[in-house]
């Protein structure tokens, strides 16, 4: 089993358009950030979390020829703008892409995609077979046992996903309900969002993300969904605890299963 980070930026990127900062102007490729996806691989498996405006290019850069299932975390259009760029895949396989997702992230999707959804289908149209799950109800998909978590993101509720009871993987949180803390706790990876270093409304800063993970006590943890204003990769890395890292796009790890 591995997982693979397809991108670890925030909502716009790094680089943002437009911006001269060190951070956009930086020469290093583990500062190029496109929006937030994981190709988690489990024997024959591959699951991907999130599919947001970038995921042609990041399935391409990671070389998938094959997709089992889309885990959701939320509506939002840097996870989900990207869903009808997965349309290859589906027709390699000639049959519907199970997504497992919230119901209420459900019924945006039919209305965003409703190409993909009426009566008489526009040709050429995804297939998605839309999976409704709630937190804390775990499934089976192939050999990978998920269990969906509940994750606070402003005034959403939207989920995290832990795999196989070894790896966690969380984005776009503000705040973690006791539950989820119960469930993660000393999980041998961590992936969590931290978006910069000052307060946000529906975001962990870094601190937070710091205090969450002294409260966890993972093995290692990898930070995700970081925007341009959290610094150079060399300069924050250089800070961190013992075992905790900033994720970058392409980063794969191997976990025991």
């Amino acid at each position: 089993m591995n997982i693979t980070f397809l991108g670890t930026g925030t909502s716009q990127g790094v680089p943002v358009i437009g911006c001269t900062c060190e951070v956009c102007l930086s020469s290093n490729r583990r500062d190029k950030r496109l929006r937030c996806a994981a190709l988690i691989q489990d024997g024959p498996s591959n699951i991907l979390i999130d599919g947001g405006p970038d995921i042609r290019y990041q399935l391409l850069r990671a070389g998938v020829t094959h997709l089992e299932a889309l885990l959701l975390t939320h509506e939002h259009y840097d996870h989900t703008g990207g869903l009808d760029d997965l349309r290859p895949l589906i027709f390699i396989k000639n049959e519907p892409l199970p997504i497992y997702l919230q119901r209420d992230v459900s019924e945006i999707i039919k209305l965003k995609y409703d190409y993909a959804f009426g009566e008489q289908k526009y040709p050429g149209a995804p297939r998605f077979e839309l999976i409704e799950i709630q937190a804390d109800t775990s499934f089976h998909i192939g050999s990978s046992y998920v269990k969906p978590l509940r994750v606070i993101h402003g005034e959403l509720s939207i989920l995290g996903y832990q795999i196989n009871n070894k790896l966690a993987y969380i984005t776009d949180a503000n705040q973690l309900p006791e539950s989820t803390l119960k469930n993660i706790q000393g999980v041998e990876v961590l992936v969590i969002n931290a978006l910069h270093h000052r307060p946000h409304h529906s975001h962990f800063t870094l601190d937070q993300t710091l205090e969450v993970i002294k409260q966890v006590s993972p093995k290692s943890t990898y930070i995700i969904h970081m925007s341009h204003y959290m610094g150079l990769y060399e300069d924050v890395q250089a800070k961190l605890p013992q075992n905790v890292y900033l994720a970058y796009d392409q980063l794969k790890l191997d976990l025991m299963v």
